[in-house]
């Protein structure tokens, strides 16, 4: 099987920035100067509209008349506080305009300017400070690896479990993927996860599971290996698309491996045969409604004592490495260090 460096399809030219993108968003450096800019000017149409309409009460050294240029040279040089003095206010009706309106646009004006200056400046640093902190609270979160309909399903069932949307790390090349992720909630950075240091981006060292729903089973392979060289103790589930990839995923480091298409197939089958039961799986797989699956560990009073006595519906028995069906007569008496797959019933809204 081929592996190229990353997945061509999704490529898009932002791929190299590897940029990390948290959820929130403030308007962008640029929009911000514009818009202070526009501002600027409208403060300044204002004030040239004022010493117009009065330009009888003003005195030009030169000429003694102020036309419609005179009116816009005395506006600049007075709002950016220059004050050549060669055209004056005389009259008291101009001296009252500068007092009252003059004087407080040129207060707005400076505050737009300085304004602008110490936000640009200060913006960078912020996102930087920002930054940093939520990298340092980072600890034991889910990195997710393609934000498709596996990726996004995936998540949604997990926060459906109860994770936090803000220990969910979103990885993938498509910056438009990447804001849409950040709509939703979740921090994101844009790279081919290939690269280790897209991952280590997403703090992939310090995560306690990955999920690999990338849109080719190479890249698949390659995440995989990526993944667990810098996490050793990581849980990584991966999906693929063809069963015949799966051991190649297992052998790359994936603690489990889904195949999408086979799965597909098979709740395909089972509803072709019986409709319901393809209805029930499905309920069983969507968390949050009807009855869920859920993996717990055995209380203290189940210990010892048969499978079938639980007060749970019992599915299968995880011991050690070993997975062991409700009825292997392995599986009874539960141990304490034995984890139980049982089916249970939804929490409702007012239980959560």
């Amino acid at each position: 099987m081929k592996l190229p460096s990353q997945d061509a399809a999704a490529r898009t030219p932002e791929d190299t920035s590897h940029r990390v993108r948290l959820p929130h968003f403030p308007a962008g450096p640029l929009r911000q100067v514009v818009r202070r800019v526009l501002l600027a000017l409208l403060v300044m149409v204002l004030t040239v509209v004022i010493v117009y309409t009065d330009r009888t009460g003003y005195h030009d050294n030169s000429d003694e008349s102020v036309d419609f240029l005179d009116a816009v040279y005395y506006s600049t040089v007075t709002l950016s506080t220059t004050g050549y003095g060669d055209i004056v206010p005389y009259s008291d009706s101009a001296r009252l305009s500068n007092i009252l309106l003059v004087t407080p646009l040129r207060v707005i004006f400076l505050i737009i300017l300085v304004g602008t200056t110490l936000e640009v400046l200060a913006e960078r640093t912020r996102e930087q400070y920002r930054l940093n902190r939520w990298r340092s609270a980072l600890r034991d979160h889910t990195v997710v690896v393609g934000f498709g309909t596996k990726g996004r399903s995936a998540v949604q069932t997990l926060c459906a479990t109860g994770l936090r949307k803000n220990q969910v790390v979103v990885v993938d090349p498509n910056h438009k993927v990447i804001e849409a992720a950040n709509a939703e909630g979740f921090a994101g950075v844009v790279g081919d996860a290939t690269r280790s240091d897209v991952l280590l981006r997403a703090e992939a060292q310090r995560a306690r599971q990955f999920v690999i729903a990338t849109q080719r089973d190479d890249t698949a392979v390659l995440v995989t290996l990526t993944a667990r060289q810098l996490n050793k103790r990581a849980n990584i589930v991966a999906a693929v698309r063809e069963e015949e990839n799966a051991p190649l995923l297992r052998q790359s480091g994936a603690d489990a491996v889904i195949t999408s298409a086979s799965a597909a197939g098979r709740l395909l089958g089972m509803s072709v045969q019986s409709p319901t039961a393809g209805a029930v799986i499905e309920d069983l797989i969507q968390q949050g409604s009807g009855l869920d699956l859920v993996e717990r560990t055995v209380v203290k009073a189940e210990v010892g004592r048969s499978v079938r006595d639980t007060d749970d519906l019992v599915v299968s028995v995880r011991r050690g490495h070993r997975l062991l069906a409700y009825d292997d007569p392995d599986a009874s008496p539960l141990q304490a260090a034995d984890r139980l797959i049982t089916i249970v019933r939804a929490p409702t809204p007012q239980e959560e």
